[in-house]
Order: structure tokens, then C-alpha cells, then sequence
């Protein structure tokens, strides 16, 4: 498997998660209370799996990678996507502060949930639309089959010593569970 196809198959789920999230603020608008074990699974997925895993593949790899072959960060693609990527995890530190004032029993907190989630969503479906556009086919053009290994061993390597065996797959469960409770 490709490098880039492996971080493709990592935006599905992360989409998935999206929608999942918009669909858990649209019943929060309504008054329905928040599950706690989904919002803390919710919460685990968009640090560990979406910052520390997709996106530290991406940093540590792929962008490097791609310097490496003539792709300039500042002014290019890379720059972009690394301001995003810095977004998002303010968006989600915003999100782990309304959802944990929520739970404190704020009433205004829902309101604040409801505009982050939104904000998230929209950053992360124009951030993977670009990636799937213009940085990855930008990679599989530039990047030549040793590479492409290199960087597909790199990904495994991150995901065995920093996210631990099986909790990839841990996470595939959990968006399981939630597209069965909120999409369904």
C-alpha cells in the first residue's frame, strides 16, 4: 500500500467522526444530554488519532518528504496545511474546555460545544479535501517507491510505539459505535 493511501483510508474514518460530531451537536441543540463515555472517546480519538497519529505522520514524514523533493512549505501547500493542522488542535482544546464546563453543569457551555464542533467540521472537511486534491497526488508524483516505502514504515513504526498495538483498531470500534447510535 501507498503511503498517502494509507493516510486516505485515515480521512474516511476521521470524516466519519465528523459527521458523527455534527450529528451529536445537532441533538445537543434540541436538549438531549451528552453521552460522556462517547464524548470522551469522541475527545481520545481527535488527540491520539487525528493530531498525534494522521497528523503526526504527515509532520514527521510526508511533509519532510516532500521538502525533500521541492515542495516549498512557506508559501506552499505545506505551510497551509501545517496552520490547520495548528487549528484544529486549538479548536479541539476549545472543545475539551466547553464540554468539560457542560459537564460542570453551564448552561451556556451547550452553545459553545455547538459552535466548535461546527468549526472543526468545517476545518477538517476543507483540510482533508485538500490534502486528497493537491497533496497527495502532489506526493505520489514527486515521492519515488523508496520513499514511498521509507514513509509507509515510518507511519507503522509511529503507530506501534506512540499509539500502541490494537488501538488502532480500538478506534475503528469506537466509530463503529457511534455511526450505529448517531447516523443510523
Amino acid at each position: 500500500m501507498k503511503a498517502t493511501e494509507e493516510l486516505k483510508k485515515e480521512h474516511d474514518g476521521i470524516e466519519l467522526m465528523l459527521r458523527v460530531m455534527s450529528a451529536i451537536s445537532g441533538k445537543l441543540a434540541y436538549g438531549e444530554a451528552l453521552n460522556t463515555a462517547h464524548i470522551d472517546g469522541i475527545l481520545e480519538f481527535l488527540s491520539v488519532f487525528v493530531d498525534t497519529c494522521h497528523h503526526g505522520k504527515e509532520e514527521e514524514f510526508l511533509f519532510p518528504a516532500l521538502e525533500s523533493a521541492g515542495v516549498s512549505r512557506e508559501g506552499g501547500p505545506i505551510g497551509v496545511l501545517l496552520d490547520e493542522h495548528e487549528q484544529g488542535r486549538k479548536q479541539v482544546a476549545r472543545l475539551k474546555q466547553f464540554v468539560s464546563a457542560h459537564q460542570s453543569g453551564d448552561p451556556r457551555a451547550a452553545v459553545g460545544i455547538q459552535d466548535t464542533i461546527k468549526a472543526y467540521v468545517d476545518l477538517l472537511s476543507g483540510h482533508i479535501a485538500k490534502e486528497n486534491t493537491v497533496l497527495f497526488p502532489m506526493a505520489d508524483a514527486r515521492l519515488d517507491a523508496k520513499t514511498d516505502a521509507a514513509l509507509f514504515e515510518a507511519f507503522e513504526r509511529l503507530e506501534r510505539e506512540r499509539i500502541g498495538v490494537g488501538k488502532h483498531e480500538a478506534f475503528h470500534a469506537l466509530l463503529d459505535e457511534l455511526q450505529d447510535v448517531y447516523l443510523k
